[in-house]
Formats: structure tokens, C-alpha cells, sequence
């Protein structure tokens, strides 16, 4: 378990670049089983998540080559399946929750799709019904071992169908696209998240040959086809990392430019930071954020309390919903978030609280900022990283404060974010990483 040493108190300034997105870069690496044609991707993040991924779909049988530092081409042209049985399949799948994703395109290509329990971030339940019920309304037969906790899908044809389905997951929605793109005749997906990652996805497949309309909306129709051809693509920037990196500047009050951050695939994020009195500026594609002493959390028309609140896309992202938090705590004003999609993202408040934060904690879902108007700077600490988004946001939080920081299991944050140390320290902050 890994550590970071952080001597905050420091203001930052200089020009930070974002990372591919960790979530589309996740769904498009398993798009790549649906055709043997070569398909490259650019901007592929340096994740730990990713890399994971990449080393499952190269024992999978899928040829890998990495061909400048962030571009890859990969031909699924030799896939074993017999390794979906395989003791080291079943190590690696349940280590990496986007491993979910293989099945779509396996049960597509190849009828069978198998996978075991995915781990990831314990952030509380995240069920797995939408991914199965899609798969079975499509024409495969769904089996799950409790057992060996392994899940299988087979289906000797898949058919078009009309779905609607019981949340607008995005790694479902993902699943079940790759699932029907080949699938006979045509599928309706209504209820589809519709969020950057899952468009992407969208144009990706079309480019491969694929038959989809109503891309960026939550009604999907999907015409099958026989095969699917390469292509080339590129992920976009992370949104999450570009949310970080405004947090980190405000509670930092340090002058930063993030460059080519795609703005308009933001949606509501530059909007949510605005309401908590954060300034900003769009410069071209960048955002400029400067150097600001005090910010004021907005109300609400009446009056009433500000809530920032996570929804699904064209809502905002539960990712970053632990950066508002923090970001909230120097502000003048109070807020509450409510944080709807997961029960156990809140519980790293009480780190937060520790280092002197105002922070009233509901309950699971409900956290009440008192934002103490840089009258009190936050006291550093030591602490645990529980989760990659978590983990980045008592990182902002330990960089604000005055004094030396410890974080211990960063490996959680390097899931998410790319060398982020160096990065930092690059535009001036103090982060040594301990290997332990």
C-alpha cells in the first residue's frame, strides 16, 4: 500500500493537460472484441484501471501494441475463450469492475460471455440486473454460480427487442449496445444513459460499421449487423480529472489553466463550480481559473439553502460530488450535498471534519457544508484514500492545508489519475510518493 507525504499551504500556478477519460477509455478498450480489423485509440490514460483492462484483453488473445506513449492498436482476431475458465481470468476479472464489459461484445461475437464477480470501488451496492435482463431479453440464457460467484451468459442468436430498461446505467447501457449491434433486427433502448462516455461509444461503433440512432439521447434504436469493421478513435478528456483540477485551484487559490478540456461535453460541471462562487474563464478550449482569495455559495431564489445534487447525464456526475464537498468547506456560505446514486460516497467526510471542515452528515446519501470563509484554514493530517474519487479530494484537501499531510493507499487514486503527482509538482506543489 502506497503512500503520499504532501506539504500543503503551497499556491500553484501553470498549465495542467487532463488525461483521457478513465470510464470511455473502459467501455471502448471492450468494444475492440467485436471485429478482428485493427482498431487504434488515442488518448488512452495511464491508469491503473486501464492497464488492467489492456492486460485482460492481451491474455484474452487480443494482440496489443502500444504505439506512441497514450495510442494503441488492438486486433481481436485469436480470441481463447477457453481462458474465460481459467483460475488467472477469474483473479483478474474480479479486480476491475469494468471487466463487466467483455460480455456485451463476447456474447455478440461469439455467443458466450462469462466473467466473475467484478470488484471496484466500495462506494456502496452497485447492482448488475440492468446488464443481465438486457442480455436475456436479447435471447441469451443467463446462469450465475454462487458457488464459484461467476457469471455466464450464452445465446446461439440474439434478437432485436425493444427494452426499457430499470436504470440508465451507463456500464449497462454500454453492455447492451455492444451486445445488439450485431444482434438480428432492429433493438430500441429507452431509459439508455446518455452521458459523454456512452455517445462516444456510439460514434465509435458507427465508424466500425454500426447501425445506431439517437445518439445523445436516452432513446437508442439499434439495426444489426453481420460484422464489424476497425477503425481509429479518440477518448476525450476526462471530465472528472477537469472537475479536479478547478477544485484544486480554488482551494489551493492558485492560478491555473487547464487545457483542451472539450467544454461543451462539461454539461453542468463549469455551471455547478459558478454556483459555489468558484470564477473561471473559457479561453478557447481551456479554462483559465485565477487566483482567488474568497468565493460566495449562491442561494436559491427564495433564499433557501444551495443543494448541489448528483442525477444522470445531462445531470451531474456523482464523480465529483466529494470535490464540491471539499471545495465548499473555505467557502462563505453553506450548502448541501446529496449525493442520490450511491449510499457510501459520504463517509470520507469524517477525515474531512478532522482537519477542521464544518460538516454535518445527514445520513448516507446528505452532507451539509458549513463553508468557513478562509477564516480557518484546514489542518493537516494523516488519513486513508477508501476510494479513487474520494481519495483525490482529501488530496485537494491536504494541498490546501498548511502543514504536512499523509495519505495511505493511494493505489485507489492511481486507478483514476494519471501520474498525478508528478503533475502537480510540476506547477509547484509537494507530493512524495512512498512505496511501501
Amino acid at each position: 500500500m502506497s503512500t503520499f507525504e504532501i506539504i500543503g499551504g503551497k499556491s500553484l500556478k501553470g498549465e495542467l493537460t487532463p488525461q483521457g477519460a478513465k470510464n470511455e477509455a473502459l467501455q471502448i478498450l471492450c468494444a475492440t472484441l467485436l471485429t478482428e480489423e485493427k482498431v487504434t485509440i488515442h488518448n488512452i490514460p495511464n491508469i491503473l484501471d486501464v492497464n488492467k483492462l489492456i492486460e485482460l484483453l492481451s491474455e484474452l488473445g487480443v494482440k496489443v501494441n502500444q504505439e506512441s506513449k497514450n495510442t494503441y492498436s488492438f486486433e481481436a482476431k485469436n480470441i481463447n475463450l477457453d481462458y474465460l475458465n481459467s483460475p488467472e481470468f477469474a483473479s483478474k476479472g474480479s479486480s476491475l469492475r469494468g471487466s463487466i464489459m467483455i460480455i456485451g461484445p463476447l456474447l455478440a461475437r461469439f455467443g458466450k460471455g462469462y466473467i466473475p464477480r467484478p470488484g471496484g470501488d466500495k462506494i456502496g451496492r452497485r447492482r448488475l440486473d440492468t446488464h443481465f435482463l438486457g442480455f436475456e431479453k436479447l435471447g441469451a440464457k443467463f446462469n450465475f454460480n454462487q458457488d464459484e460467484n461467476f457469471y455466464r451468459v450464452e445465446a446461439k442468436e440474439l434478437k432485436g427487442c425493444y427494452l426499457l430498461l430499470d436504470e440508465a446505467s451507463v456500464t449497462g447501457t454500454a453492455n447492451i449496445i455492444m451486445a445488439a449491434v450485431m444482434a438480428k433486427g432492429t433493438t430500441t433502448i429507452y431509459n439508455a444513459a446518455c452521458e459523454p462516455y456512452i455517445q462516444q461509444l456510439c460514434k465509435m461503433l458507427i465508424s466500425m460499421g454500426a447501425k445506431i440512432s439517437g445518439v445523445g439521447s436516452n432513446l437508442l434504436s439499434i439495426e444489426g449487423v453481420t460484422s464489424l469493421c476497425g477503425c481509429e478513435h479518440r477518448v476525450l478528456p476526462d471530465m472528472i480529472e477537469i472537475g479536479s483540477f478547478i477544485g484544486l485551484a480554488v482551494m489551493t487559490k492558485s492560478e491555473i489553466t487547464i487545457k483542451d478540456v472539450a467544454y461543451h461535453e462539461l454539461g453542468m460541471i463549469p455551471g455547478a463550480f459558478k454556483r459555489l462562487g468558484v470564477k473561471m474563464e473559457l479561453r478557447g478550449d481551456d479554462i483559465y481559473i485565477p487566483k482567488q482569495e474568497n468565493y460566495q455559495i449562491e442561494t436559491f431564489i427564495d433564499g433557501s439553502i444551495l443543494t448541489i445534487a448528483d442525477a444522470p447525464w445531462p445531470g451531474l456526475t456523482p464523480d465529483l460530488l466529494s470535490v464540491f464537498l471539499v471545495v465548499a468547506t473555505q467557502a462563505k456560505g453553506s450548502v448541501l450535498i446529496h449525493q442520490k446514486m450511491f449510499e457510501s460516497r459520504l463517509f470520507f467526510t469524517d477525515k474531512l471534519i478532522d482537519m477542521g471542515a464544518q460538516i454535518i452528515l445527514c445520513d448516507p446519501h446528505r452532507a451539509t457544508v458549513i463553508g468557513l470563509n478562509q477564516r480557518q484554514g484546514l489542518r493537516p493530517t494523516t488519513m486513508v484514500s477508501p476510494d479513487i474519487r474520494a481519495g483525490v479530494a482529501l488530496l485537494i484537501a491536504a494541498l490546501s492545508a498548511d502543514g504536512k499531510s499523509t495519505i495511505h493507499n493511494i493505489d485507489q487514486i492511481d486507478r483514476g489519475y494519471e501520474n498525478i503527482d508528478l503533475r502537480l509538482n510540476a506547477i509547484g506543489a509537494s507530493i512524495k510518493r512512498i512505496s511501501n
